[in-house]
């Protein structure tokens, strides 16, 4: 297993590139420091600047897979993601240029205040009962934060998957920004080269391809599926570089984290574990790799207890305040939900042990590629950028 490695939000994160993309695009934002591998000075030498985040494309996952050649001909360097490794909080970076710390999302499972309801956040439909508030109206209520678009000076699109480019989290998150929704791999190439050679000043384009998280999750992060999903990309990315040759453009691609793989031997089931399901307030929320717990003041003591006992080989127990003080989601200042979001403790799992517990009548499905924690796996991401 991989060593850990915590977030770099000092100039070495995901939140990194987005200040130095955001400044060269001309937002007067400067929550963070610039990265330090490729500076706002250097993108804004260009006339485009593109931003190509390919799910689940972690370092590791790159370098052992010989299909991905042009991408590993043009990797300038790696970066961490953010604390917790996955989709629902580091999209959401890319697509403000705030840490979790800032924008509050923290895991697939969140329970929000707000409405009193767990919900799974990126597709913003409850764990837990009937939705009692239409989709569409939870952004306004939730989030508070602008999307990175509204802050730049030049337009901006973004390129999304049909089945989520209008959905109201992305509608909510491409806000100052023209949404192109697409269906297959090739599009997404088809449609970055038609909008950088326009006879336009100056875009920015951001575009999403789920797929290789998809694969990697059902079949494991070296099957056949997730090696032909990247090898497919890799090759339409080699063909976009000859194209837009001559067009002053950045083409970076990068991720919003890695995996590894965890059989079902090293799933802890909470069924199997009664005596800590009647601990919690709630059902666990966050991620199977990082799992936050809600515990009443008065069970906390033995709460301690059992898991040191029982789970000690399986996670490290951290109250929850204790990383965010630490900055692991994050440098200050923080959300106003962000310790509510995260329950009391959390508990994070060790190698490639997991942790999930399921509601009556939640349907069950096994999960051979996970993410979340902060093995240098999950975490270490690379960055891919040439001028063309």
């Amino acid at each position: 297993m991989s060593s850990t490695q915590l977030p770099d939000y000092s100039g070495g994160s995901i939140v990194n590139l987005m200040q130095s993309i955001a400044t060269a695009c001309g937002s007067t934002r400067s929550d963070y420091p610039p990265l330090a591998l490729l500076s706002a000075a250097q993108l804004a030498r260009a006339r485009h600047v593109v931003l190509i985040v390919v799910d689940g494309l972690g370092l590791r996952t790159l370098a052992r897979h010989s299909a991905s050649r042009h991408l590993q001909e043009h990797q300038l360097g790696s970066m961490t993601s953010v604390f917790p490794s996955t989709t629902a909080s580091a999209i959401t970076t890319f697509m403000t240029g705030l840490a979790p710390a800032q924008h509050g999302l923290t895991g697939w499972h969140m329970h929000l205040d707000e409405i009193d309801q767990t919900l799974a956040i990126l597709p913003l439909t409850p764990r837990d009962g009937p939705s009692l508030t239409p989709a569409e109206q939870l952004p306004a209520r939730l989030f508070k934060h602008q999307s990175l678009f509204q802050t730049l000076n030049r337009e901006s699109w973004v390129i999304a998957p049909q089945s989520i480019a209008a959905s109201a989290f992305n509608s909510w998150h491409s806000r100052g920004a023209q949404t192109i929704a697409y269906r297959a791999l090739p599009e997404i190439f088809a449609n970055i080269g038609e909008l950088t050679q326009e006879k336009v000043k100056s875009r920015y384009i951001y575009a999403y391809y789920p797929d290789l998280d998809t694969h990697s999750h059902r079949y494991g992060t070296d099957s056949r599926q997730a090696q032909q999903t990247l090898a497919a990309f890799d090759a339409h990315f080699g063909e976009l570089r000859r194209r837009l040759r001559g067009s002053n453009t950045w083409l970076l691609v990068t991720a919003d984290h890695g995996f590894i793989d965890s059989p079902g031997r090293r799933v802890i089931d909470v069924d199997d574990h009664p005596q800590l399901a009647a601990l919690l307030q709630r059902p666990l929320c966050g991620e199977r790799r990082v799992a936050y717990c809600y515990v009443a003041a008065a069970k906390r003591p033995a709460f301690e207890t059992y898991v040191r006992r029982h789970l000690a080989r399986a996670c490290h127990l951290y109250a929850s305040e204790e990383l965010i003080a630490a900055g692991w989601f994050g440098p200050p200042p923080y959300h106003r939900a962000l310790a509510s979001r995260v329950g009391d403790y959390t508990l994070l799992m060790k190698d490639n042990w997991t942790i999930k517990d399921w509601l009556p009548g939640e349907k069950r499905y096994t999960m051979l590629g996970v993410h979340g924690g902060t093995s240098s796996s999950e975490m270490r991401v690379p960055l891919i950028a040439l001028r063309v």
